[in-house]
């Protein structure tokens, strides 16, 4: 009973976050992002108080139920590993190995040590949450608009637009391939040996299973009705059950219940934690091999580590892009900017370093197909905003809707308006009406602020060719004059980041 309960609740948060990765049309974050903002490592960044003490809570009293019912990364393993299980002899596959203490400890170190350094991106590389937002956003979220815009095809033939299509392109060719590979590590550790990730690789895993051997709720063994037949061993995808000493690793079990379902002999229960079991996780806690000075060093790693969680990474930005024209024209190019630019809300290039966790959520739900991974390798997968195929749009606050780590804060349309994130900056080399003598002025025409009016050239002759003059006290750095160029490959007028949001 308890493992149905376990794995219904697990495919409902599991369906609700992919659903937020793949959804473009903004209807499913209004009801599940929540689901979102309780992942670990956003609520610690976003200094979510209630949620980080919720899942604190919950591991001390039901263990790392948060492993196996929250996490999206550790639900897709025990998928992977369901399927495995499926071939034929494959059903009782695992074994009980002690723990890599090691590794893990030596993993959730370097993880401290990139907050610590700002190394942004490597922080991001571990974090289980935002590895599995990489992987959906990149492998799952074409696959869902290719089939979106099938439907759309042949609704329109139809007479409906129940659907319309979407455009589908690839963001960042370095945040695409290092999402394949994460999938492709992922993929083979789950096929052979379940929860290998979790309990040797992953800091959430480290950080909750030290929390968890001291939970309330656990996994025991009855060793007057155990027989030894090892099932309970063979069937754990933690490979954390020693059933010849009836022993179970607290600090690696995730609560899957998979063990209570296998046991034939009633020998295995989920029940309340007992003087003998706190004096065993005792004992896993300083270690069989290791002296009690250890185990106390230990024991400060793992709370320095949550302590340590709301420190931060960095952010810059760039990346490649194709101009959305009608007519056959060539490329828009990324210019290049001093300063890269952050979306309105993330106040300011260190604010949006010290929470991003680059889980690639604003950039899926981005309407306007402004924002995409950095492609540089000290903000490498975090968000930056380019133009080449959109702008941001003042009634647009998609991204500080659905941040969970509090890197992009939540405003409205008002507060938007007033947030000046850039200025544009004009290139007299590429201005049509001075390389080609013709009228245009598209840049004054469609700035939402009225920060750009055209003058004459030369202003001793009336009738010369106007050119933009740019007030960078009203700018807001929006990017609509540079998307709307049609100067190519580079745009006459592009918006220069700034380091520090001001309000104007």
């Amino acid at each position: 009973m308890l493992r149905k309960v376990r794995i219904s609740l697990a495919l409902l948060f599991f369906t609700g976050i992919t659903l937020l990765f793949l959804d473009f049309t903004g209807t499913v974050h209004a009801w599940l992002g929540w689901m979102a903002k309780v992942q670990f490592l956003p609520a610690v960044l976003a200094l979510n108080a209630v949620a980080v003490l919720l899942l604190v809570a919950l591991t001390l009293v039901f263990g790392r139920v948060y492993c196996s019912v929250i996490c999206p990364l550790g639900v897709m393993q025990d998928i992977i590993s369901w399927f495995s299980g499926k071939r034929k002899k494959k059903g009782y596959r695992f074994s009980y190995s002690p723990a890599k203490k090691w590794l893990r400890l030596g993993v959730l170190a370097l993880f401290l040590v990139a907050i610590v350094a700002g190394i942004g991106s490597l922080m991001a590389l571990l974090a289980p949450y935002s590895a599995y937002g990489r992987i959906a956003q990149n492998l799952l979220s074409p696959l869902y608009r290719w089939g979106n815009n099938v439907l759309a095809y042949f609704a329109e033939r139809a007479g409906s637009y129940a659907f319309y299509e979407t455009e589908v392109w690839l963001r960042s060719v370095p945040t695409f391939i290092i999402a394949v590979t994460t999938f492709v590590l992922i993929f083979v550790m789950a096929w052979k040996n379940g929860r290998t990730y979790c309990n040797t690789i992953c800091p959430v895993g480290t950080v909750l299973g030290f929390l968890s051997r001291f939970s309330l709720l656990r996994i025991t063994i009855d060793a007057e009705k155990c027989n030894a037949c090892g099932l309970c061993s063979r069937k754990c995808k933690a490979a954390c059950i020693d059933h010849k000493e009836h022993r179970v690793d607290y600090s690696r079990c995730v609560a899957c219940m998979d063990c209570l379902d296998t046991c034939r002999h009633g020998a295995v229960h989920y029940a309340m934690r007992t003087r003998n079991a706190s004096a065993q996780s005792c004992r896993e806690g300083a270690g069989e091999k290791s002296g009690s000075g250890q185990a106390d060093a230990s024991r400060r790693t793992f709370l320095t580590a949550t302590a340590l969680m709301a420190g931060a990474a960095t952010l810059k930005a760039q990346e490649k892009k194709v101009d959305g024209g009608l007519a056959v024209i060539l490329d828009k190019k990324v210019p290049k900017r001093n300063t890269p630019i952050v979306p309105p809300g993330a106040v300011g290039l260190r604010h949006m370093a010290q929470h991003c966790t680059a889980c690639q959520l604003c950039v899926s739900v981005c309407p306007n197909d402004v924002l995409r991974p950095s492609s540089e390798l000290e903000t490498l997968m975090q968000p930056e905003a380019s133009y080449e195929r959109g702008y941001c749009r003042p009634e647009c606050t998609r991204c500080s809707d659905v941040c969970p780590a509090g890197a992009i804060l939540k405003i409205n349309e008002a507060d938007k308006s007033a947030i000046q994130i850039g200025h544009a900056v004009w290139i007299k080399e590429n201005c049509l009406p001075l390389t080609e003598g013709v009228d245009c002025g598209n840049c004054a025409r469609h700035c939402p602020a009225g920060a750009i009016q055209m003058v004459p050239s030369d202003p001793e002759v009336e009738d010369s060719p106007k050119i933009p003059v740019v007030n960078t006290e009203r700018c807001t750095g929006c990017g609509a004059c540079e998307n709307l160029c049609p100067s190519r490959p580079f745009s006459a007028i592009y918006v220069e980041g700034h380091e520090n949001h001001r309000i104007i």
